[in-house]
């Protein structure tokens, strides 16, 4: 029996469940579909869980500088089992509190199982308590997200290696953790377990960590790394992996063999899209698997979307909220709204932090654009010395002509939260005059701002 409904929504990730709620709540009879857990990577293997056991390895690295804040301690001891309890603790009330908002809801449907499409605006799911439904929607919307990425690397399928996912439930401290990728990924798991006490060696193939930063913050966000004690290997191709993990590699030096206790793989994602059937709808996907869609969100079916990191776009939470929104209002109120032009900001939990918004350096020089840039350490700024949170530096690009604000990358504690000061200025279209010459709190890391934008160089 062909089920109808007036939306169907393949995934309940960060993108999908919301929707789920403001379509029913405004009279749509929705079919969500879910065949793993509510709420998708980021409650369940991507922002929450990882972002306790960041918060986790700072309280340890804390612990070990409280000399420097005159405080005596004893010795410090991380529990893995104790860390990983207290994630799984924080995810099940996240994941906990995303199914009760799903529950008895009017015309809302939860059907829990694997969806395929068998036509243009048909699928069928694979229930998880075996047996099939067959649904119909003349709107359907593809949130099904992506996965660890799995490099070809010779002799992989041979040895044990985690991923970004089955790191999250190790019950010990590794010995030697070799980390393969220098993406945020990889970055921010390189220098948790460092943190806990591993000796932790990160290998990328790249001339600089974080590929789409400008030299200057990658280069200092490895000094930083190499300061905690990890070893950083740059312009490092990874060759081949044998016995228990032994990696071999090609250095601009030569061919050594890295042998440690654990690897990871932090190579990339790839998008849960090979099981979806989507040749039987016409959808187009790329290479990669990743869908293609317009500033509308849509594909190349008419009524087909896709949300969140499926289609490609930057793989954030914060960006799968915004697809929702966009999407949800010109459904529901013919809003006429796109993804063009919006500014996409995001944060990397290394320690300290980096927040990104708008364009680098190097991006706005490719563009053409005439550009002042302002730059300030963070050892400037009252307040990072005061707490002893002195490494990093801010950065502005400034369009020379009209002296707006182009893009900011705060690297420093807290760096995502003065970014995203940042960040409004330029919604706001703010000339930067405007924060260095207005009032901010002291001594607040706002602060800061004022100092920036009186410090460009080369002026």
């Amino acid at each position: 029996m062909l089920e109808t409904f007036d939306v169907i929504l393949l995934g309940a990730g960060q993108a999908g469940n919301p929707l789920s709620r403001s379509l029913s709540a405004a009279g749509k009879r929705v079919a969500l579909i879910e065949r793993s857990e509510i709420g998708g990577s980021c409650v369940n293997v991507g922002c929450t869980p990882t972002k306790t056991m960041v918060a986790s390895a700072r309280v340890a690295h804390l612990a070990r500088r409280a000399a420097e804040f005159g405080v005596r301690i004893g010795d410090v001891r991380v529990q893995m089992e104790d860390v990983r309890r207290r994630k799984n603790d924080i995810v099940e009330r996240s994941r906990a509190s995303s199914e009760r908002q799903l529950q008895d809801r009017e015309g809302l449907t939860l059907i829990r199982g694997a969806a395929a499409f068998t036509g243009p605006k048909a699928v069928r799911v694979s229930l998880r308590d075996g047996g099939t439904r067959d649904l119909t929607a003349p709107i359907v919307v593809v949130n099904t997200g992506c996965r660890p990425a799995r490099p070809d690397l010779p002799g992989l399928d041979r040895v044990p290696f985690l991923d970004s996912t089955s790191i999250l439930d190790l019950g010990e401290v590794p010995e030697h953790l070799i980390v393969l990728g220098g993406g945020y990924i990889g970055l921010e798991f390189a220098q948790m377990f460092r943190r806990f006490g591993s000796r932790v060696t990160i290998v990328h193939r790249g001339e600089q960590l974080l590929r789409k930063e400008d030299a200057d913050v990658a280069e200092a966000i490895a000094d930083i790394l190499r300061e905690d004690g990890i070893e950083v290997l740059l312009r490092t191709e990874s060759l081949r992996v044998t016995g228990s993990v032994e990696l071999a590699v090609r250095t601009p030096d030569g061919e050594p063999t890295l042998t440690g206790s654990h690897l990871l793989i932090a190579t990339g994602r790839t998008p849960n899209t090979d099981d979806l059937n989507l040749t039987a709808a016409g959808i187009a996907a790329d290479e990669k698997g990743f869908i293609p869609v317009n500033e509308r969100l849509e594909t190349n079916v008419e009524g087909v979307f896709a949300l969140g990191d499926v289609n490609g776009g930057p793989a954030f939470t914060h960006v799968s909220h915004n697809d929702n929104q966009i999407f949800r209002e010109n459904l529901l109120h013919h809003a006429g709204r796109t993804t063009h032009d919006r500014l996409i900001p995001h944060t990397i939990f290394l320690d300290p932090q980096l927040g990104r918004v708008g364009l680098t350096e190097k991006e706005a020089r490719e563009k053409g654009l005439k550009v002042h840039v302002a730059k300030l350490p963070m050892k400037r700024i009252a307040r990072a010395f005061e707490i002893g949170e002195t490494r990093g530096f801010l950065k502005a690009v400034v369009d020379a002509k009209t002296d707006r604000i182009l893009g900011c990358a705060a690297l420093g504690v807290e760096g995502g939260e003065v970014m995203a000061m940042v960040q409004i200025a330029m919604m706001g279209n703010l000339p930067y005059q405007r924060l260095r010459d207005d009032m901010f709190a002291h001594p607040t890391l706002a602060r800061g701002l004022n100092a920036l934008f009186s410090n460009f160089e080369g002026e």
